[in-house]
This record gives C-alpha cells, sequence and structure tokens, in this order.
C-alpha cells in the first residue's frame, strides 16, 4: 500500500472518473472532491475511496478536502459553461493554489492543453493561465499539457466520430489543415498515475502526445478506414469562422454548440508536442511506447462497439437538482403540471427492471421514436444536446449519466428511475418509472412532471396534451410488452 494519500478533483468527469480506480489498482490512497456525491451512486470503486462534498471555490470545503494529502491532482475545467469562463477557471485555480499551500500539499498535478506560449485560442490561453494560477503560491506544480484526447467516450472521439461517419463530403474551415498530436486515453492515465510516484516533488511542464503527428484531415480519413467507410471527401475554405464552425459541430455531432465553440478555438491552433518538455526523462514511458493513432483509435471503437465506457464526456455535465423538485408536493413551490400512467405486468419488478433500465439510447423509447427524433433534432437548432449523447452503457445506469436529452437524477435498482431533462424547455421536467409488487406480478408507474417558468411554460404544456395522450400511454404499453416478452 501507498503510504501517500492523494486528492482527485473533477472525479466525475471523463480522466478524473477514470483516473480515481486507476491510482487505487496501484495501492494509493484517494480523496476526492466532487460537488454531487449523488453522481458516484453505483460507480464500483466509489466504496474504496474518501469522498467529500464540496466546491474548490469554497475555502472551507479545500481545507477538509486538502488535509493531509500529498498531491493533488487539479482535473477542474469550465469549458462550455458560459460567460468569462477564462476569469473563473483563474480564480478557482488561484483559490485552490492557497488553500493547497494551507495544507502543506507536496505536489499539484495539472492536466492542461498542448499549444506554446503564442496561442491565440481563448480556451488554450485559459489552460495555460490556470498552470501560473496554480504556481501562485510555491506549491510545485507538475503541468501536463495534452491535445486531443482519444479513448471511448471521449469528447475528441465523438466529434471525429460523428464527422467522419455522418458526412462522406465535408466542406471544412482551415484549421483541418493544422496538425496536432493525438494521444490515447490510456497514455494520459499513465501518465497522470506516474505523477503520483514522484521521488520528489518539480514544478515544470511536460508536454504529452501520442506517437503521430497528423492534421484533422488526415484523422478523419484514417478514421474513414479503420471504420470501413468510404473514402472522404474534404474540401477546405477560408470563409468559415470559428463561429460558423461551432454551429455546424453543434448540429453533425452530439456535442452542444457552447462546448464546441472553445473546442473549435483550440483547433485553429497548431498542438504538437515539443521535444524540450519531454516527460519520459521525468515519468518514463508506457510499456512499449506511447500509442499512435491507428492504435488509439481502435481501443476505442472497441471499447464504443461494446457500449460500456466507464467515464464519457457528457458525464461532467449539469448536475442541479430542483431546489424544490417536481417530486415534492405541489404546495412546496409553483405550479405543476403531471401526466401520470400505471399498468400491471405478469412479471415480476426484477423481470420488469431491466426493460426500464434499458430505455434511450439504442433501445430507443418504447414507442414514438420518430417523435423523439424530431423533438431532439429541433433542440439542436436552439442550441441545445438533441439525442445524439446516447447512453454511457447499454445495460446500465448510475446517478448522473447522460441519457439522450435527460440525466439520471436517481435510480434505485429494481425500484425507481427519475429523470431529468435537459433539452430547451420554458420550464423544469422530470420522468420517472418505478415497478412494486402486485399481486398479479407488478405494478409499473410513469410519472411526467413540468414545472413551467412563465405563461410560456404553460402554453407549452398544453400545446404538448394531444401528443402526450398518444405517447406516453404507448410508451408504459411497449414497456410492460416487451417484460412480459422476456
Amino acid at each position: 500500500m501507498n503510504d501517500r494519500r492523494v486528492l482527485v478533483t473533477g472525479a466525475t468527469g471523463y480522466i478524473g472518473g477514470r483516473l480515481a480506480p486507476t491510482l487505487l489498482a496501484v495501492g494509493h490512497d484517494v480523496r476526492v472532491l466532487v460537488r454531487t456525491p449523488a453522481k458516484l451512486k453505483g460507480v464500483d470503486w466509489a466504496q474504496r475511496v474518501g469522498i467529500v462534498e464540496g466546491d474548490a471555490e469554497r475555502d472551507d470545503d479545500l481545507d477538509i478536502a486538502l488535509h493531509g494529502i500529498h498531491t493533488a491532482f487539479y482535473l477542474l475545467h469550465s469549458i462550455g459553461t458560459g460567460g468569462d469562463f477564462h476569469e473563473r477557471e483563474t480564480r478557482t485555480a488561484a483559490t485552490f493554489a492557497r488553500a493547497a499551500r494551507k495544507a502543506g500539499v507536496s505536489q499539484i498535478v495539472f492536466l492542461g492543453g498542448l499549444g506554446g506560449d503564442a496561442v491565440t485560442s481563448e480556451h488554450l490561453r485559459s489552460r495555460h493561465d490556470t498552470g501560473t494560477a496554480l504556481r501562485s503560491t510555491g506549491v510545485p506544480v507538475l503541468e501536463l499539457r495534452a491535445g486531443i484526447i482519444l479513448g471511448s467516450g471521449s469528447l475528441s472521439f465523438e466529434m471525429l466520430r460523428y464527422l467522419t461517419e455522418h458526412l462522406p463530403v465535408m466542406v471544412t474551415p482551415r484549421w483541418v489543415a493544422n496538425r496536432t498530436q493525438p494521444i490515447a486515453v490510456a497514455d494520459v492515465l499513465y501518465y497522470l498515475t506516474q505523477a503520483a510516484e514522484l521521488p520528489s516533488a518539480i514544478d515544470t511542464v511536460l508536454d504529452i502526445g501520442g506517437k503521430d503527428q497528423l492534421t484533422y484531415a488526415d484523422m478523419i480519413r484514417r478514421y474513414a478506414a479503420k471504420a470501413g467507410l468510404r473514402r472522404r471527401i474534404i474540401v477546405p475554405v477560408p470563409v468559415l469562422t470559428p463561429r460558423v464552425s461551432s454551429l455546424w459541430i453543434g448540429t453533425v455531432t452530439p456535442i452542444p454548440r457552447k462546448l464546441a465553440a472553445p473546442i473549435v478555438d483550440s483547433l485553429a491552433n497548431e498542438t504538437i508536442a515539443r521535444s524540450a518538455n519531454d516527460p519520459s526523462g521525468i515519468l518514463g514511458s508506457p510499456a512499449g511506447g506511447v500509442l499512435g493513432f491507428e492504435d488509439a483509435l481502435e481501443r476505442a471503437l472497441h471499447r464504443n462497439a461494446g457500449g460500456g465506457a466507464p467515464t464519457r464526456w457528457s458525464d461532467a455535465g449539469s448536475f442541479s437538482p430542483w431546489e424544490t423538485t417536481a417530486t415534492d408536493p405541489a404546495w412546496s413551490g409553483g405550479s405543476i403540471h403531471c401526466d401520470v400512467r400505471r399498468s400491471t405486468c405478469a412479471r415480476t419488478p426484477d423481470e420488469v427492471w431491466p426493460v426500464i433500465e434499458r430505455i434511450g439510447g439504442r433501445t430507443g423509447w418504447y414507442g414514438f421514436d420518430w417523435a423523439w427524433k424530431a423533438r431532439g433534432f429541433l433542440d439542436r437548432l436552439v442550441g441545445g444536446v438533441g439525442l445524439r449523447r446516447g447512453r454511457r452503457d447499454d445495460e446500465h445506469l448510475r446517478v448522473g449519466d447522460a441519457l439522450d436529452f435527460w440525466r439520471v437524477e436517481d435510480v434505485v435498482h429494481g425500484e425507481r428511475l427519475l429523470l431529468r431533462a435537459e433539452m430547451r424547455l420554458p420550464g423544469e421536467a422530470l420522468l420517472e418509472f418505478r415497478v412494486t409488487a402486485h399481486p398479479c406480478g407488478s405494478l409499473i408507474e410513469q410519472t411526467a412532471k413540468f414545472r413551467p417558468k412563465s405563461i410560456t411554460g404553460h402554453l407549452y404544456w398544453f400545446a404538448l396534451l394531444p401528443i402526450h395522450a398518444a405517447l406516453f400511454p404507448r410508451m408504459l404499453a411497449n414497456i410492460r410488452r416487451a417484460a412480459e416478452a422476456h
């Protein structure tokens, strides 16, 4: 057992959710700082870590989280949150640095972004300034700068996948000709894990990248070849601004426009690992060396085909339960519209539950899938998340999972599934399924609740009543039939 205690921030995100179990596997005593511990419900490693509920912008929370910590992994990111994310990121990093110094932390490890000091991207400048803010109190900071991270469920992989698979002919912006150095998520985790094993603290910047340097256009062509698709035709033009590019990506891929914009902004810069910042002398190299693009892509495709990526880019999405939730009584705040349906089923709750848990993603929504797709398409047009996020795992759900344009608010296996809508709405919506024992087998209860924000919200609900009158009974009936068929 390693006697160093480490803290992982961002443990409900894409990298943090993979780093925590990796550190546990090599014997570290791991603590995590999370704003919503419920998002770790159902995560197999959660019982083996210390969990601190708190916010990295609050001194009191940081004092608790950093007490007795040797190495702190700073994996927080405000990308896609809107507003002045640059200022927020540097402010939060400076707060973290002060708390780390106060707690006597020996080493901070920060995963930043590739790019030289002359980057024009606001997103990359923010990443670099975050590293500077973390160093502001003198605690040694090992800043690992990475570019495109390729792995099942990663944001970069999903963007590349959708662009290549859905567009046989692409009119593209000039940034597709910029060189980049993608790295496999397995190699990122290797370097982060090695950073926890350093014999003494260091303060430096290391560039981590994969074996290959290639353009985004090269990646599209190689992805098509690896996936068995026809050769993609790429026509770069000079007139697609970053804003137009983000609109285009937001329409074609699962990535919302507010998240696509800073990504496009980053791709406008060349992101190559510099030899002067080679990590091998300090952190060593993965067995067999870092993976090349094809090997990283093959691993991501294989894991993605299995439908069981341990984390996804959407894991770090919004998770803010209602101050008075739609499951509360009507008098707890505001008016709530409800649609409640019940049906008995000649199967036990244990037999019904897997059918409910498979809802969405590849399974669909048990009827009127064309209507769900149309709603997702309309949501994308107004900058929402749409349906393309799918789900992390085809069979199992856990709190915090993205599920098409819903988020899993709560799940009690075998009993209850509560979903919160993340599409653009003039109000707040929940969809709940409950299954309980009944003399004939099971009772399935399906409840849709909507809290309007204004008169527009009320009009929205009443306008959809005819659709709900057809959709919700069909959904419940098909869930019952699917359970009985099994």
